[in-house]
């Protein structure tokens, strides 16, 4: 077994659909009977054709993780059918050497009607496994999948969580030399979700893995290389995981939703900006590390209380990593004016490279009887020359090398 062997390789890969049915069928009796004369397939577009995925290369080797990321309809499910030899290609060529492991599809390869443990055996075969090499895995097969009481009962009555348990089960312990996993992986329960990843660490050196997801978070974590994939295209692809990650986080940056609002009617915001920032296309743009100060204007309609006034700042996969809290004390002055303008001083931001929305909530306490909430309120960006993934890029330095 070669350490740096290629498992996967894909050349000039191409496979075009069409949007009407009828008109697909015709097209498919014109192409049969093009072959049949000897005629190659034609390969430009006809009226209702398109490209779901057009010139694809790439190689991968043993102990290398391929993500594949893009919105929906970008062609990566079709990419994995190819891959899987589910469907053929119009162009190109994909070579791959021993087994085949494929979690493309909730419940795909699983027989209904069969038992959970009858399924092993029947993945198993397809795999090339023996029956006396499937009976030496079996065990450990059902102990990972956690479904022990449940293995004997057809698979038609499993949960989307049991059917994810099973199939990564199979698809990891049968330890093939190529695993293709799917957005199936969001199914799963934390725990199992964490136990996957760790058994993806321990398979991922003899193996070469093709892993699709949204979760930027998951690709993150075991991806070596990166395809960004739009309209059937390779828009990124590189072993510079973190911009790829950046790049789909761009596209849909760029086109947000407008602000969301709740309010009582006690109260609003009127403005919020950040002092001596330049703001391009609503985005404060902050070199990283550096001081700045968040300003809002309170309008007071009939707040009968001084409200409870934090800043929640959000990532790109709009989780919460931040809180800022005001001094109530401060802010007594709200009750009694109809119109307040303060400041927040946030010192030196170590958010790592990137964009970050800021909501505004005033509420009667701590999460209790919200006034007023305003999602976005202000969108940071971050600058910094080193694109990285984690949330937080930290002041630090190296003090101490020793030579032995």
């Amino acid at each position: 077994m070669e350490d740096n062997e290629v498992l996967v390789k894909v050349e000039h890969l191409s496979k075009k659909f069409c949007k009407d049915l009828k008109t697909s069928l015709w097209y498919g009796v014109k192409d049969l009977y093009a072959n049949v004369r000897g005629n190659k397939n034609e390969r430009t577009l006809r009226p209702e054709e398109f490209w779901a995925v057009k010139d694809i290369n790439f190689e991968l080797r043993r102990g290398e993780c391929l993500g594949l990321i893009g919105h929906n309809g970008a062609g990566k499910s079709t990419l994995l059918k190819i891959l899987n030899g589910l469907i053929n290609p119009d162009e190109g060529k994909v070579t791959i050497k021993g087994r085949v492991g494929a979690l493309i599809e909730l419940g795909a390869g699983f027989n209904p009607i069969l038992s959970g443990r009858e399924n092993i055996y029947n993945n198993g075969a397809i795999l090339g496994f023996t029956k006396k090499e499937i009976d030496a895995k079996v065990e450990a097969i059902i102990d990972f999948a956690e479904i022990r009481e449940f293995i004997d009962m057809p698979v038609k009555n499993y949960s989307s969580g049991m059917k994810v348990r099973l199939g990564f089960a199979v698809a990891a312990q049968m330890e093939p030399d190529v695993l293709i996993i799917d957005e199936v992986l969001a199914v799963g329960d934390l725990g199992f979700v964490l136990k996957c990843f760790k058994t993806i660490d321990t398979i991922l050196p003899n193996t070469a893995i093709v892993f699709v997801s949204h979760s930027m978070p998951m690709v993150s974590r075991i991806c070596s290389q990166i395809i960004l994939m739009e309209n059937g295209l390779a828009n990124f692809q590189g072993e510079n995981v973190s911009r790829g990650i950046d790049l789909y986080y761009h596209k849909f940056m760029t086109n947000e939703d407008s602000q969301v609002v709740f309010t009582d009617n006690s109260m609003e915001l009127k403005k919020a900006w950040i002092e001596d920032v330049n703001k391009i296309n609503n985005l404060y743009s902050i070199p990283w590390g550096n001081t700045v100060n968040l300003n809002f204007t309170i309008k007071n309609n009939n707040l009968s209380k001084t409200p409870y006034i934090s800043l929640a700042i959000y990532d790109k996969e709009q989780r919460a990593i931040a809180e800022v809290l005001a001094d109530e004390q401060d802010l007594k002055i709200i009750k009694n004016k109809k119109e307040v303008t303060f400041s927040f001083q946030l010192n030196n931001i170590y958010l790592s490279k990137g964009i970050y929305n800021i909501t505004f909530t005033a509420s009667e306490d701590s999460g209790v009887n919200v006034y007023y909430k305003i999602h976005k309120a202000i969108t940071i960006q971050i600058e910094h020359d080193k694109q990285i993934w984690t949330p937080f890029l930290m002041d630090s330095k190296l003090i101490n090398v020793k030579y032995y």
